[in-house]
C-alpha cells in the first residue's frame, strides 16, 4: 500500500512541539496560542508560495549574473492540491479524477522547459557560465546526511539554487538535514497506521461501500492505480471517464466512512511517538518552513 503522502506531511507537522522565546511574562493563554500558531501546518497554498518564491528569487538572481530566466509555468492552486492517500472531495474528483489530465499537463510543462531551451542555445563557454550560476554544476560543493534508517542522502549546495534556499531557509544545512530525516520518519509511524485496527477497520468499510458502487478494490491505492494506468478503458476520452468514475465513488465513499479522519487521527497518534533525532529533525523541519513562508510572503503573492 501507498504511504499517507499528503496527510503524512500535514500530521507531522501538527504533531510539533516547537520551541520559541518569550519574555516570560505573556499570559499562558497567549503563549499557548502563539505556540499553536507555530505548530499548525502549512497548507497547500502556503508551500506553493514558498516554491513560486524561490522561483522568483532564482530569476533575479540569474538577471543579476547576465542570464534570462523563467519561473516554472504555475497550476492553478486547486489543479496543485495534494490528494494524499485517501481522497475524499468529491466535487474534486467530479472535475479532474485522480489528476492524470493534470500530471499530463505538468509534464507537457516540463517538456517545453524554456530555461532548458535557452541555455541549449548559449555557445559552450556560455552554457559553462550558466551552470555555475545556476547551481555550480557537477563540481558544486555538496553537502549530505546520514539517515537513521541507514543511507546517506546529499545535493549540490551551489549558485542561484542555493542562495534562493539561503534566503527562505536561513541555514541551508540545517533545513536540508531536518527536510530529510523528517521525510524518514514515514518509514516508522506509517506502517502502524495501516495495521492500526481502527484505519483498517475504516478501510474495510470503504472498500464495501467501493463494491457496493460496482467497483473491487481493497484500497484507495489499488483503485487510483486501476484508474491511472488507464485499465477501465482505452480510448483516452473513455479512460478519463472511467477514471473520473471511479474517483468520484472512491471519495464518497471515503467521505461516507470518514476514512480520511480516522487516518489523520491515527497518524497523529503514532507520529506524537516519535522521539529522538526524527522528534527534533520533525520540529526544526516545521521551524523552516514556517520562516520559509514569512520570507516568501514578502517575494510573492499567493497563487490564484
Amino acid at each position: 500500500m501507498r504511504m499517507l503522502t499528503a496527510a503524512s506531511t500535514a500530521l507531522a507537522a501538527a504533531a510539533l512541539v516547537m520551541t520559541g522565546c518569550t519574555d516570560g511574562k505573556a499570559p499562558q493563554k497567549q503563549r499557548v496560542s502563539a505556540t499553536a500558531e507555530r505548530m499548525r501546518p502549512l497548507t497547500d497554498a502556503e508551500t506553493l508560495r514558498i516554491a513560486d518564491a524561490q522561483q522568483r528569487l532564482i530569476g533575479r538572481c540569474m538577471a543579476g549574473k547576465g542570464f534570462e530566466y523563467w519561473e516554472a509555468e504555475r497550476l492553478s492552486l486547486r489543479e496543485s492540491r495534494t490528494l494524499g492517500y485517501v481522497a475524499d472531495d468529491v466535487d474534486w474528483a467530479r472535475e479532474y479524477g485522480y489528476g492524470s489530465r493534470i500530471h499530463a499537463k505538468a509534464d507537457m510543462a516540463r517538456k517545453n522547459n524554456r530555461n532548458a531551451a535557452y541555455r541549449a542555445t548559449l555557445p559552450s563557454e556560455r552554457r559553462t557560465a550558466y551552470d555555475l550560476a545556476l547551481d555550480e554544476g557537477p563540481g558544486a560543493p555538496r553537502m549530505s546526511v546520514r539517515l537513521p534508517s541507514g543511507g546517506v542522502v546529499g545535493k549540490r549546495v551551489g549558485g542561484c539554487v542555493a542562495d534562493s534556499e539561503r534566503q527562505l531557509y536561513g541555514d541551508l544545512e540545517a533545513w536540508f538535514r531536518a527536510d530529510k530525516i523528517a521525510g524518514s520518519a514515514g518509514r516508522l509511524y506509517i506502517p502502524k497506521v495501516l495495521a492500526d485496527k481502527e484505519f483498517t477497520g475504516g478501510l474495510a468499510a470503504w472498500s464495501r461501500c467501493l463494491r457496493r458502487a460496482g467497483h473491487t478494490y481493497a484500497n484507495p491505492g489499488d483503485a487510483r492505480d486501476a484508474a491511472l494506468l488507464n485499465k477501465l478503458g482505452t480510448a483516452p476520452g473513455k479512460a478519463f471517464e472511467a477514471e473520473r468514475a471511479l474517483a468520484v465513488a472512491d471519495a464518497t465513499c471515503a467521505r461516507s466512512v470518514k476514512l480520511r479522519s480516522i487516518g489523520r487521527e491515527r497518524e497523529k497518534h503514532y507520529v506524537n511517538q516519535l522521539d529522538g533525532v526524527h522528534r527534533e529533525a520533525l520540529d526544526t523541519r516545521a521551524r523552516l518552513q514556517h520562516r520559509a513562508l514569512e520570507v516568501a510572503k514578502g517575494i510573492v503573492g499567493p497563487r490564484a
